[in-house]
């Protein structure tokens, strides 16, 4: 051997290997080769420290804590059913709120439509002068 001092041996047990180039586990400290830096690979008892994830609940986006030993699915669905600020309601709007202010006419549109002359808003029927009777201007600009 050459250069004995470079180099250490991997900490894993049924390994050994002599690595020239070791990597150092974050969360136990100890040394492992390529193949066992994984804290699966090396059997981490230190991996809770490292490897936290924090779920995030689907339906109101907040995160959820979990303590060690619990199931992530099972705490997020108790969330759910209890805790959850989501409410369905308040997600659905109303999307056709522009009702059409000529006399009689019941519907509303999605857009808002303003007549130039007299700047009533109308529905797709009644946008033009003469099909609402306009009162604005003098003449209509067009007889549509």
């Amino acid at each position: 051997m050459e250069l004995p001092w470079l180099g250490e041996h991997c900490s894993e047990r049924t390994c050994k290997q002599l690595d020239f180039l070791p990597l150092k586990c974050d969360a136990c400290g100890e040394v492992f080769c390529k193949d066992h830096i994984r804290y699966d690979d090396h059997k981490c008892s230190s991996a809770y420290k490292k490897n936290v994830q924090v779920p995030v609940c689907p339906l109101c986006n907040t995160p959820i804590p979990v303590q060690k030993g619990e199931i992530p699915d099972i705490v997020v669905g108790a969330h759910i059913d209890k805790d959850c600020k989501y409410n369905p309601a308040q997600q659905k709007q109303k999307i056709f709120t522009n009702k059409c202010t000529k006399p009689g006419c019941k519907r509303k549109e999605m857009m808002k439509v303003v007549c130039e002359q007299c700047g009533g808003s109308f529905c797709i029927k009644h946008r033009h002068p003469l099909d609402h009777d306009c009162r604005g201007g003098s003449q209509p600009i067009s007889k549509a």
